[in-house]
């Protein structure tokens, strides 16, 4: 078992993925990788390092340069990563929300919520690195000061394509092959490009998998109580404001800085704005369609051209809305806590402090969440395009 979990883990294997999908590292950069760390910066209380690799990782390489020999699967695999990335689940679920079903988005918030926050806290205890280059060919930079071990893409992957797929089966009738297959096929892609943009290794993708999986069939048993959340006292949204900033503001600490943090507050903030334009839609009966269980199942309604342009419509507005809420609250939730601090304004190192970035993150996103759930269908109601 520890030889198969070491030859998993193995950097080779990476390597030769992306061989025969005909990604090869150039001569010049095969033959001598500039190695370095990125550049420090200082951390809360000044004097340590906190924009690079931490210590343990694997020195990375940077200006590679590579040779594609096959470009259906640079290009397929290169898409397929971003179906991964939080610019897509950020984008993807207000879309749910406003132009599908709001009863899936919920679901979908949640498990996403959960599924990120432990794939995150888990790679900064776990602490594994990321393959090696040489020999793999690192397509991705900005993640490179983040531990590999499990791969968050393939976990976000996972946990949205068969939570959709689960709550779908009693809300909506299709052929359950069907369903199961384009789950498989989507969080396949994403995995696969993990393997192909050289960020992890085939272990830190099985065990993204394997853990997600765990967490959904231990998660299960609740989701109808999760269904019920939004109908909740008013205590309950003391306490989902008050847990997620607790766990951000303790996210582990490491030696160096990295995105993860930033990241996992990101999500963890949405996922609080969103639960609470959940629980202010039903408790002010903001919404002109519950989203609620259907009491029988019901037929996918066709797609005409009429509603792909009225869900344009109303995806364009919403994203506006989003994009102007988001610059505001950052901007205000800035200089308030750049005055607190006595910070230089615009200081770009002081927003990676602790007592900096975590709140003007969670600030920022939870209103995000809060006006793509309540404010953006307030809008498109007064618009007409409900």
């Amino acid at each position: 078992m520890a030889a198969l979990l070491r030859s998993l883990q193995d950097s080779q294997l990476v390597a030769r993925f992306q061989r025969r999908c005909g990604l090869f590292p150039a001569p010049e950069s095969g033959a001598a990788p500039e190695v370095g760390h990125l550049q420090a910066a200082e951390s809360k209380g000044g004097g340590g390092l906190a924009n690079g690799l931490r210590k343990t990782a694997t020195p990375q390489v940077y200006g590679q340069k590579y040779i594609v020999k096959n470009y259906f699967y640079y290009y397929l695999f290169r898409f397929s990563a971003t179906l991964g990335q939080e610019v897509f689940y950020i984008t993807f679920l207000p879309f749910t929300h406003w132009n599908i079903d709001p009863y899936l988005s919920r679901r979908l918030v949640l498990i996403w919520v959960l599924v990120m926050y432990v794939g995150q806290v888990a790679k900064d205890i776990l602490k594994w690195p990321r393959p090696s280059s040489p020999p793999v060919v690192k397509l991705e930079k900005r993640v490179m000061a983040e531990f590999g071990m499990p791969s968050t893409h393939a976990m976000a992957a996972t946990a949205i394509s068969f939570t959709l797929l689960i709550s779908t089966l009693d809300r909506y009738q299709y052929p359950f092959v069907l369903g199961l297959a384009m789950a498989v096929l989507f969080s396949t892609l994403v995995c696969l490009s993990r393997l192909y943009t050289g960020m992890h290794t085939v272990l830190d993708v099985l065990g993204g998998v394997l853990i997600t999986a765990l967490l959904i069939a231990l998660t299960y048993p609740a989701w109808t109580f999760i269904d019920c959340l939004d109908s909740a006292s008013p205590l309950f949204l003391v306490c989902i404001i008050v847990v997620p900033f607790v766990l951000c503001y303790n996210y582990p600490v490491s030696e160096y800085y990295s995105p993860t943090r930033a990241d996992t507050t990101t999500i963890l903030a949405a996922g609080t704005g969103m639960i609470i334009g959940f629980w202010i839609n039903h408790f002010f009966h903001l919404v002109s369609k519950p989203a609620e269980p259907l009491p029988v199942l019901q037929n996918i309604p066709p797609l005409t051209t009429d509603k792909l342009v009225l869900g344009l419509a109303k995806f364009t507005v919403g994203i506006v809305l989003i994009l102007l809420v988001r610059q505001l609250v950052q901007n205000l939730s800035l200089q308030v806590l750049f005055s607190w601090f006595k910070v230089v304004t615009r200081n770009k190192e002081a927003r990676r402090r602790l007592e900096i970035e975590v709140p003007y993150k969670f600030v920022t996103y939870t209103s995000v969440g809060i006006c793509a759930t309540t404010f953006v269908p307030m809008l498109h109601k007064f618009l007409g395009l409900l």
